[in-house]
């Protein structure tokens, strides 16, 4: 069980806080709790008088302290939830009186996304005797786990190319994906297996014709299939940016120079330095074979040339399909 569930496991049996702290630069786990709170810890008619949801940039400690210490309405208690606490920093330390001695009948949430309060302070030292949570964003390999398992506590499923093709097009952003498969969620009955033809006809990402595939297109050589991907990205330039594509081979390319220098690895401990799946080594192993170390550094370096002429570095006028065509001829010949 993670931080997060046992978080969520107290907050279920009413093992309530005084002071929940949910810091760090992955949104949507203080979301998950802090929206948990926000639904379930009072009834529809305590909230009336007992919840407040409040703004860093529209507050001040001292009158968050002022709601915090009021006593509840008809009701046990009262629920705080301070938003965009980083807005506060500037004042923040001086809820180190409150957070020293909180109301016991107050629980004040505070989400302080995309950074956290120093450690070495006195308040950061105080909030930490209490329930707190540091958010770390997921690597590529472990947001693959937890969209399988985000579906498994669903009564869903997950084949690994259609894992992989969800993060290659939305990246590690949890929100993101959560929203996506949620979707699914309403469509598809429980207990499916969810296939890339899924992800295709409900969220629109093309199964055939997506930086994935045109990752594997590169890692075989096979330069008119390549070029057929990018004229669909070309036609569809809204749902593929340029940094999405460049970013994505930057890090194929990177994981694939950690794939031709570790000779003799077992393949679990290769995947798991490479931050894939095993299933997915074979076909790194074909790559290998094609891309020597010298033309992976090539290639990386081109694909970071590629990344700033799309941002106008040293581009003159040279357009979407003209800037990933070169990409292709140069990565591929």
């Amino acid at each position: 069980m993670n931080e997060v569930e046992k978080i969520l496991a107290e907050l279920e049996k009413k093992n309530y806080s005084p002071i929940y702290y949910l810091y760090g630069e992955e949104p949507f786990f203080i979301d998950v709790i802090s929206d948990y709170i926000e639904r379930n810890v009072l009834s529809d008619d305590e909230k009336a008088f007992n919840q407040q949801i409040v703004y860093g940039k529209d507050i001040t400690i001292d009158a968050l302290i002022h709601y915090a210490r009021e006593y509840p309405m008809m009701a046990e208690r009262r629920v705080i939830i301070v938003k965009e606490a980083k807005e506060l920093n500037r004042t923040i330390a001086n809820l180190e009186p409150y957070v020293k001695n909180p109301s016991p009948t107050t629980l004040l949430v505070i989400c302080y996304k995309y950074g956290k309060i120093d450690g070495k302070t006195k308040l950061a030292k105080e909030l930490n005797k209490y329930v707190s949570l540091e958010s770390k964003k997921l690597y590529e390999s472990d947001t693959l786990k937890w969209i399988t398992k985000y579906l498994k506590d669903n009564n869903y499923t997950i084949t690994q190319v259609a894992s992989q093709l969800l993060v290659s097009f939305l990246g590690i952003d949890l929100g993101r994906i959560a929203n996506e498969l949620n979707k699914l969620k309403i469509i598809l009955p429980k207990g499916t297996e969810i296939t890339p033809s899924h992800i295709e006809e409900n969220i629109g990402i093309s199964k055939d014709f997506n930086v994935f595939e045109l990752q594997n297109a590169i890692g075989k050589k096979e330069f008119p299939k390549a070029m057929q991907i990018i004229k669909y990205f070309n036609e569809n330039q809204k749902d593929n940016a340029m940094p999405m594509i460049t970013e994505n081979l930057y890090q194929y390319f990177k994981k694939l120079f950690i794939y031709s220098s570790s000779i003799g690895k077992a393949d679990a401990e290769l995947a798991r330095e490479m931050g894939i799946n095993p299933f997915f080594l074979k076909d790194y192993k074909v790559a290998a074979m094609n891309y020597p170390l010298k033309k992976i550094s090539f290639c990386m370096e081109v694909i970071k040339q590629t990344d700033l002429k799309s941002k106008g570095v040293e581009s003159g006028s040279i357009s979407y399909y003209d800037l990933l065509k070169e990409l292709i001829v140069k990565i591929i010949f």
